[in-house]
C-alpha cells in the first residue's frame, strides 16, 4: 500500500497543529460557532444529536494493521470503545469530545491517517473497489489512480468551497463494487478498440433528495490526461453549480439543467485549455503502481486440500466459505468478507478488542492488510485456502463470521435518529428488529442476492434509492415512517428504485420487509434472482400484498 513521502507527513502534521490551535481558539471564545463550523467540518468534524462525530479517511478503503490498531487505541482512549465504518469506506467515531479531536487526529497521524476534506463543501475521500488487485474480473488496478487522485484533491486550493461535497469512485474491474455511477464523478479503467487501457469519465451521479444515475462525459480518455480532465470537470461545476439553493447545488443538478451535451462542451473547452499543463508522466504512473506491487504469494498453496476436508465435514464452516469467500485471481487464495452484520449488531460498527484481534489476523494470513467495503463489511484480501477453517474459527469467536454476505441480512444502514442530527427516523434500531426476525427464517440462504439498504433521511446515507429494497425514514407530525422503494442498484446497470406506495408506520415495517420477501419466492422463476423479478412482474404483487389490509 502507499507509504508516505516526508512531504505528506509534514502536511498532515501541520493540519493538526493548525486544527489545534483553531479548537483552543473556539474553546476559549476567540471563535465564534459559525466560524469554527467550516474549519471543523474541513477536518471530518461534526457536532451530532449527543455527541460530536469525526470521520476518518481511509482512501480507497486500504487500512495496515497497525492503523488498525491504532484506530482501536483511539476507540478505547477517546470513544465509547467501538468505531464505525461508513459506505464511503471511511471511520467514524461518535462519542468524542471537541477538545480531545486535535490529539485524536496527533495520534492518527503517528499511522499515516488523517480526516482532511472527509466533510465540508469540497473533494471528498476517493473511493474504489474492494476487491481492487485480487478481483478475477479486474482489468488493471485501480489503487495507483485512486492515490494519484488522493493527492490531486488534498487541500486544492481551488476547491475549497465548491458549491456543495463532490464525491470521486474509481473502478478498475468489469463488475462496478464501487457504485461508479452514483458519484459527482465517476471513473472507469477501459479497453478501446485499439486494446489501450484508458478511462471512461462520467458525472452527474448522486443520491439524496434527487438520486441521479452518471452519463458518460469521456467515452476514452488516455491516462496522462486523468488530473486535467477531472479538473476540467470540477472548475465548470465550481463556476457554475447553484449556490443559491443547497439542494441543487450538487454537479447532478448543473447537468441535468444544462444538458449533457452542453455541459460537455464546456468541460472540453475548459479541458483543453488547461490539458498540456497538468499531464501525469509515465514515470510517474509507473512509480505509483510500485506501491502496489502483489505480496509474495505462495506458489505451493493451490496443493491444500483440507478447506474441502474441512467443508465437507462441518456444516457452519461450508456455510461461510460459500457465502463470505469469493475467487482470488491467484491459484490456492481466497478473498474474504469480514461480516460486520450480526443480528444484534448495527451494521459497520466495531469494537476495539475486534479491531486489535483483526489487526493479528491481518498480520498472519493475509499480508497486514484490511479494506473497508461500501457495505460496511471489511475484507482479508489474500488468504490461503488451507489456512481458511483456522481464520473461520478465529474470526467466529470474534462474533466476525455471520454467513451472510450478500443475503437480505448484509444490510446497509446509517446511523438514523441514534445519533444524526439530521435524521427523521431511527435506523439502528429497526435494522435489528428486521435483522432479528429475518435471521430466523430457514429460507434466507435461498433467496440468494439481495441488497437492503435503510437511511434515517433524505441525505440517503446509506444508499436507500439504489438498494434492491430501500427504506427510508420520513417524519409525519413527529411519528416515524417509513418509505419503501423496490428495484434499485449500485452496480452495473444502475437504477433508482421506484416507490412502492405510501409510507409504513415503525410498527409494520419488519412485516412489510417479510412480506416483501414472501411475494418474491412466490413470484420468482427456478433461482431467478429478486432484481429480475421484480423488473419482470412489476411492483402490483408487491403493492397488493403489502397494503392489502390499509
Amino acid at each position: 500500500m502507499y507509504q508516505y513521502t516526508d512531504d505528506d507527513q509534514t502536511l498532515i502534521e501541520e493540519r493538526v497543529a493548525q486544527f489545534r490551535g483553531q479548537t483552543q481558539r473556539f474553546l476559549s471564545g476567540e471563535l465564534g460557532a459559525d466560524e469554527f463550523r467550516a474549519l471543523r467540518l474541513m477536518n471530518g468534524l461534526y457536532i451530532q444529536t449527543h455527541a460530536p462525530m469525526l470521520r476518518v479517511a481511509v482512501p480507497y478503503g486500504l487500512l495496515s494493521s497497525k492503523q488498525f490498531r491504532k484506530l482501536a487505541e483511539v476507540a478505547r482512549k477517546y470513544d465509547k470503545g467501538y468505531c464505525h465504518f461508513t459506505t464511503r469506506q471511511n471511520v467514524q467515531y461518535n462519542w468524542p469530545t471537541v477538545e480531545s479531536v486535535p490529539d485524536i487526529l496527533a495520534e492518527l497521524a503517528t499511522v499515516q491517517m488523517h480526516a482532511i476534506q472527509t466533510s465540508g463543501n469540497c473533494l471528498r475521500n476517493t473511493t474504489s473497489d474492494h476487491l481492487a488487485g485480487v478481483s478475477t474480473d479486474e482489468i488493471e488496478d485501480p489503487r495507483p489512480y485512486c492515490e494519484i487522485i488522493r493527492q490531486w484533491t488534498t487541500l486544492h486550493p481551488e476547491f475549497a468551497y465548491l458549491p456543495r461535497k463532490f464525491k470521486i469512485a474509481v473502478s478498475g474491474s468489469e463488475r462496478d463494487r464501487a457504485a461508479v455511477q452514483l458519484h459527482d464523478i465517476g471513473v472507469y479503467l477501459v479497453k478501446n478498440d485499439a486494446g489501450e487501457v484508458g478511462f471512461r469519465v462520467l458525472a452527474g451521479g448522486g443520491l439524496g433528495r434527487t438520486p441521479i444515475i452518471g452519463q458518460t462525459v469521456k467515452p476514452f480518455l488516455e491516462k496522462k490526461h486523468l488530473l486535467s480532465y477531472l479538473e476540467a470537470v470540477v472548475r465548470v461545476y465550481n463556476l457554475f453549480g447553484r449556490r443559491d439553493n443547497k439542494y441543487k447545488a450538487r454537479i447532478k443538478i448543473l447537468l441535468k439543467e444544462t444538458g449533457l451535451e452542453k455541459f460537455t462542451a464546456m468541460v472540453e473547452d475548459e479541458w483543453l485549455r488547461i490539458r498540456d499543463t497538468m499531464v501525469i508522466g509515465e514515470e510517474r504512473i509507473a512509480a505509483m503502481k510500485a506501491q502496489f506491487v502483489a505480496p509474495a504469494y505462495d506458489a505451493q498453496a493451490g496443493n491444500d486440500a483440507s478447506c474441502e476436508q474441512h467443508a465437507a465435514e462441518n456444516a457452519g464452516f461450508a456455510k461461510w466459505l460459500k457465502y463470505n469467500t469469493v475467487d482470488h485471481k491467484v491459484a490456492g487464495y481466497r478473498i474474504v468478507f469480514v461480516s460486520l452484520k450480526a443480528p444484534d449488531s448495527p451494521p459497520g460498527d466495531i469494537t476495539a478488542d475486534q479491531l486489535e484481534a483483526l489487526a493479528d489476523l491481518a498480520d498472519r494470513y493475509s499480508f497486514g492488510e484490511i479494506r473497508s467495503t461500501h457495505r460496511q463489511n471489511l475484507v482479508l484480501a489474500d488468504i490461503k485456502r488451507g489456512d481458511l477453517f483456522a481464520l473461520w474459527q478465529k474470526l467466529d469467536a470474534l462474533r466476525l463470521a455471520t454467513p451472510n454476505i450478500g443475503t437480505v441480512t448484509d444490510m446497509i444502514c446509517c446511523p438514523g435518529l441514534d445519533f444524526c442530527s439530521l435524521a427523521n427516523a431511527g435506523s439502528i434500531g429497526v435494522a435489528k428488529e428486521i435483522n432479528e426476525v429475518l435471521d430466523d427464517l430457514d429460507y434466507i440462504h435461498d433467496i440468494g442476492d439481495l441488497k437492503i439498504n435503510m437511511s434515517g433521511c433524505m441525505n440517503g446515507c446509506a444508499h436507500q434509492s439504489v438498494g434492491h429494497i430501500g427504506i427510508l425514514g420520513v417524519d409525519k407530525k413527529g411519528e416515524e415512517w417509513y418509505q419503501i422503494t423496490l428495484g434499485g442498484s449500485s452496480e452495473n446497470e444502475a437504477a433508482i428504485g421506484e416507490r412502492l406506495g405510501p409510507a409504513v408506520a415503525k410498527n409494520q415495517i419488519t412485516q412489510t420487509i417479510t412480506a416483501i420477501l414472501d411475494v418474491y419466492l412466490q413470484q420468482r422463476l427456478e433461482d431467478e434472482p429478486f432484481l429480475q423479478t421484480v423488473n419482470r412482474v412489476g411492483l402490483e404483487p408487491f403493492r397488493d400484498r403489502v397494503y392489502a389490509n390499509h
